[in-house]
């Protein structure tokens, strides 16, 4: 599996790269960066196993979609997991 990640995410334009990075290892993904997956991927909705749904929905109805977690790992490596809030400091 981390080979296709590799080959969709070797697709990507350096710009599209910097920008996935921009927004995080949860950060929502705009139209734009579905489409620029879906090319990477292949065509027209090839992407969608790259990027999942997180559950809740934006203020126009469409649901918010961050990348899978181990697309995610890749494009972070595995030192990017959040944080636990730490309470009583």
């Amino acid at each position: 599996m981390m080979a296709d990640i590799a080959a969709v995410m070797g697709r990507l334009t350096p710009a599209e790269l910097d920008e996935l990075r921009d927004l995080g290892p949860q950060g929502h993904l705009s139209r734009k960066h579905t489409e620029a997956l879906d090319r990477a991927a292949g065509g027209p909705d090839a992407g969608r196993g790259y990027y999942v749904p997180t559950g809740s929905v934006s203020a126009t109805g469409g649901p918010h979609l961050v990348l899978r977690s181990d697309v995610s790992g890749w494009l972070f490596g595995p030192a990017t997991q959040i944080p636990q809030s730490q309470t009583g400091i």
